[in-house]
């Protein structure tokens, strides 16, 4: 059983539970990249590009509102966010828009 922040007596027991926390996380990121490799299936019936800037802002926006809320810092969720978005993106594209991975600088 989880054990809260207050309660860990020792550093092992904070690091079994950040380790908790981390596989949670893991678990998590695969779940929402189940749910980016559906949207690539959507967005070719509704033929939508893998980029679409005002979901991208309206994302952003919303976890770092969620951030907020927890008291954690907007700039760094923003961050984390940017990348994982980015990552889904390119995931998306790779499906979408296969002809753009093959194209080089000199094409």
């Amino acid at each position: 059983m989880a054990r809260a922040p207050q309660d860990c007596q020792s550093m092992t027991e904070l690091r079994v539970e950040i380790d908790r926390l981390d596989a949670e996380l893991v678990a998590a990121l695969a779940r929402r990249a189940a749910y980016i490799d559906r949207a690539v299936a959507l967005k070719q019936v509704e033929d939508l590009p893998a980029r679409i800037t005002w979901r991208v802002q309206e994302v952003q926006d919303k976890v770092a509102a969620e951030a907020a809320r927890h008291g954690l810092p907007e700039a760094l969720v923003r961050d984390l966010w940017g990348r994982l978005i980015e990552w889904s993106i390119a995931r998306e594209s790779k499906v979408l828009h296969p002809e753009a991975k093959e194209a080089g600088p000199n094409a």
